[in-house]
């Protein structure tokens, strides 16, 4: 067995790796820092939880130990998708440059401008960034790319998912062609091939796990759902987590759960808070600051349950993840295996959990294809199911509640009191109200006879309430067609006549 002593670090590397207590490094990390140490390209592929991160920042460390940076030239560059991520990485650089006097520089979005650009203006040998950050800071002239000795992307393929490729590119178009460059991704899509067949040279290609893999050490499953109806689905949706997290028991002692939309991510933090259950929710649209407060009270334990998008699918490094819940099946399937990656990580064993609705079964199809096994179904929790739990809560509802929806939309239909239509059939026929003929029509004078009166009464009410035409032959004025409203013809029968 291969041990850290043996892959030619720096000394006051391999102390500070002692330090923090380990001695045999992962397949990837075996892999990957020999021939990054002897300066040539790399592209490694690996699932996540396997410690990429460390396979590119000793021997970075190792290579960046000699030498001093200049004010805003930085020597290295490391690239995360998100936030978190990178802050994960430069944890990692202060635990393993503890020994080394190396600068290092955080540029993410939500942080202060004046903060970063001081810590740029004193010279940076490792600056790890967001792109879009990266670039803010290069288009204000406060960064000067030409003196990066080592590039690394990491977590190439979410760079792709998040629309980042344009601005890789262009950052690669910004350093030195003779860059040494580190490139790490758990899936490679046909982008992320052709970016290292356009930018890295004769990269040493290290693949220790077949592409988009699960850990072992998980253990999956899917509990099938099914809401009673479409406007209940949701909070029945919720209420099945609840009962999975329950029947979990003791063994749940933390868990993430994952949201396909912002949106759920709120309300299924709060949905959780109201029934007790210790969560906080964090998502890209929160404030980095709460999002950095959440995430250490996580990793402290002060959190029991973590509601995330998938801004914490990649980088989330808490080693003691028990579970991971899906409570949406994601829309890529690689999500998946970077979600349930969050636990059983190092080793550990863990659990991951996803709740699939009808119309989520194709995504479910397409995540089982990729990482070619079936995931067991799960028995439902709950005594009966949500159908039948909304069914029975409707049943118990008070009778009159339920009866004043239709009696409130009978009523906004038509003003006119017809009580015939409220009557049930326990009603007599006798006690319903007659409703009196219109003996109003009849006793106007000015109709010539009963006919008309007839015609006019069919056509609710007589010549004052309709709007159509005046009544028979006799009331029809010659000239003016068959058409013209009644009142007209009204005033010209009275002048006739007069």
């Amino acid at each position: 067995m291969t041990k850290f002593s043996e892959l030619s670090l720096n000394p006051k590397v391999l102390k500070a790796i002692a330090d923090a207590g380990y001695e045999e490094p992962t397949p990837i990390q075996e892999g990957a820092i020999p021939p990054a140490l002897e300066g040539r390209d790399v592209l490694g592929i690996a699932q996540t939880g396997t410690g990429k991160t460390a396979s590119f920042t000793l021997p970075m460390l190792s290579l960046l130990a000699r030498g001093r940076a200049r004010a805003r030239m930085p020597r290295s560059l490391v690239l995360c998708p998100t936030r978190e991520l990178a802050a994960q990485v430069a944890e990692n650089f202060d635990t393993y440059s503890k020994y080394l006097k190396l600068n290092k520089a955080l540029l993410i979005g939500g942080v202060s401008f004046k903060e970063q650009d001081a810590a740029i203006d004193k010279g940076v040998d490792v600056l790890i960034c967001t792109p879009g950050r990266l670039l803010d800071h290069f288009e204000r002239g406060k960064l000067i790319l030409s003196d990066v000795k080592v590039m690394v992307v990491d977590e190439a393929d979410r760079m792709l998912d998040m629309g980042f490729i344009p601005d890789i590119e262009r950052i690669f178009g910004l350093t030195p062609f003779t860059r040494q460059t580190l490139f790490f991704s758990a899936t490679m899509a046909p982008e992320i091939e052709r970016i290292t067949n356009t930018f890295l040279s004769n990269p040493a290609r290290v693949e220790v796990a077949r592409q988009a893999t699960a850990s072992e050490t998980i253990e999956q499953g899917v509990a099938m759902f099914k809401g009673s109806r479409r406007d209940r689905a949701d909070s029945e949706k919720r209420k099945l987590l609840r009962a999975l997290i329950d029947s979990e028991g003791e063994k749940c002692t933390n868990a993430i759960i994952f949201c396909n939309r912002k949106i759920d991510v709120d309300v299924v933090a709060k949905s959780l808070k109201k029934y007790k259950y210790d969560a906080a929710p964090i998502h890209g649209d929160l404030d980095q600051s709460q999002r950095t407060r959440t995430l250490d009270q996580f990793r402290a334990g002060e959190l029991r349950f973590l509601v995330a998008s998938d801004v914490a699918a990649r980088g989330l490094d808490v080693p003691a993840v028990s579970h991971v819940f899906n409570f949406d099946v994601p829309g890529h399937p690689e999500d998946y295996v970077h979600r349930i990656g969050r636990t059983g990580r190092a080793g550990r064993e863990g659990t991951a959990i996803t709740l699939c609705n009808p119309r989520d079964e194709k995504a479910l199809a397409a995540v089982e294809a990729l990482i070619q096994k079936e995931i067991p179904r799960l028995d439902n929790p709950l005594a009966s199911s949500p159908s039948e739990d909304a069914t029975s809560e409707a049943a118990q509802a008070p009778a009159d509640e339920t009866e004043k929806k239709p009696r409130r939309s009978r009523s906004r239909k038509s003003d006119k009191p017809k009580v015939d239509e409220t009557r049930t059939e326990d009603t007599p026929a006798e006690a319903t109200p007659e409703v009196k003929p219109d003996t109003h029509a009849a006793a106007t004078p000015d109709t010539p006879d009963d006919k008309p009166r007839e015609k006019s009464r069919g056509k609710r009410g007589g010549r004052g309430r309709s709007g159509g035409g005046g009544g028979g032959g006799d009331n029809r004025t010659v000239g003016m067609g068959d058409h013209m409203p009644t009142f007209i013809a009204q005033s010209f029968d009275e002048r006739r006549d007069g």
